[in-house]
């Protein structure tokens, strides 16, 4: 009997497509012992908002200088004789700081004495003239035409006078030039020039710079939105009102501690600066001890007073295009995402304007694992111990 070489091959295809049917539907049946298997209810940590006192503050970099910087430059041009001050050193106002070479302006000075000696002798000589010749002209022994010329040499005598006074007096104020000194109190700053260097009125660079730092100006500048918000925030008709009622301010320095006097924001700026789109301010800083100088670095810091806010730790939100959102319990403990408005915060918290009232539940860690509509199973946790871990 023939057999087709063919007929093994489709008997044995048969068979593994019988077996894999079989397999199929035995998996899509279910176990008995799986039939009744649920997802457990997930047990998360649950916190009541509540309302709490709190200060926020909105940092801005700022540089310091004292209230009066003061370049000293030379009047008179010369050699430099002698440095009264060292770099750094606190001098009063009026104590000497420089002295350059005089003999020259000593010579100009008896020079122009001199001459402001002959020229009032020459006053006196005219005047004895005009006193001789008064009484021949009175008793018609001469003509009054040698008594006019007489006086016209005495009004010249007395115009030199003048004019040798004047330039006396300025020999004496360039005289005076040579010893410079402080015009206020304060720190000297770097000197570039040395004893013997040629100083003069021309020179680009100062000989130093008097810092009084008695108090400092510690300035800084908000943005067109931080100061809109400074607008809105801050009590008072005008912006000057409303500079008056900032609370004191604090200024971070450079190695983040905090200066330990509190400033006040004086004045700002009358227009924005085109190129930065920000408009600058002035804080005033005692600073009696001196440690801040003309050049510091640091932050102001602005106080924010919140005075009945709603705190959310930042650990119970997240972030979904550009929203911060919170999960809020609900009836039979299902979470429902919901979207706050944020107008303040601190390195842990959240205040927040909209979304939320007092008392709602929020659940605190786990939000990953969270959908809209899930159940879960609530563990009340407080928000005072949590401020204790974490405070504001």
């Amino acid at each position: 009997m023939n057999h087709s070489p063919y007929k093994p091959v489709t008997t044995t295809v048969s068979v593994l497509s019988g077996i894999a049917l079989v397999s199929i539907l035995y998996s899509c049946t279910p176990s008995s012992g799986n039939a009744g298997m649920q997802m457990p209810t997930p047990a998360l940590p649950v916190i009541s908002v509540s309302s709490q006192a709190a200060t926020t503050y909105l940092e801005l970099p700022a540089t310091v200088e004292g209230t009066v910087n003061v370049e000293i430059r030379p009047q008179v041009a010369g050699y430099l004789e002698y440095i009264y001050a060292d770099e750094g050193a606190y001098v009063k106002a009026g104590q000497p700081l420089f002295r350059i070479n005089d003999q020259p302006y000593r010579e100009q000075h008896s020079n122009a004495h001199a001459a402001l000696l002959a020229a009032q002798a020459n006053e006196e000589k005219a005047q004895l003239e005009v006193d001789r010749l008064t009484p021949l002209v009175k008793n018609n022994v001469i003509s009054d035409i040698q008594l006019k010329s007489a006086e016209a040499s005495l009004q010249t005598a007395k115009a030199n006078v003048a004019q040798a006074k004047a330039q006396a007096g300025n020999a004496q104020i360039n005289l005076g030039y040579t010893i410079i000194k402080a015009p206020v109190s304060g720190y000297i700053g770097r000197i570039p020039h040395k004893i013997g260097s040629l100083v003069g009125r021309s020179e680009t660079q100062a000989l130093t710079v008097l810092s009084d730092i008695q108090e400092v100006y510690a300035y800084f500048s908000m943005s067109e939105v931080d100061f809109l918000h400074f607008k809105e925030q801050t009590p008072g008709n005008t912006i000057e009102e409303k500079i008056k009622n900032l609370p004191p301010v604090e200024l971070t320095l450079a190695d983040g501690s905090i200066y330990e006097e509190k400033g006040k924001v004086e004045t700002v700026e009358g227009q924005f600066d085109k190129t930065t789109g920000a408009i600058s301010f002035r804080a005033t800083f005692p600073n009696a001890k001196g440690f801040l100088r003309s050049g510091n670095t640091g932050r102001v810091r602005i106080p924010t007073i919140h005075k009945d806010a709603l705190v959310v730790p930042q650990e119970a939100t997240f972030e979904l295009q550009d929203k911060v959102l919170v999960f809020v319990v609900a009836d039979s403990n299902k979470v429902v995402s919901r979207p706050i408005q944020v107008n303040g915060q601190t390195s842990n918290y959240y205040f927040v304007k909209n979304g939320l009232n007092a008392g709602d539940k929020i659940v605190y860690t786990g939000l990953s694992r969270l959908r809209d509509g899930i159940v879960i199973n609530p563990q009340p946790l407080s928000l005072d111990s949590l401020l204790k871990i974490k405070p504001l």
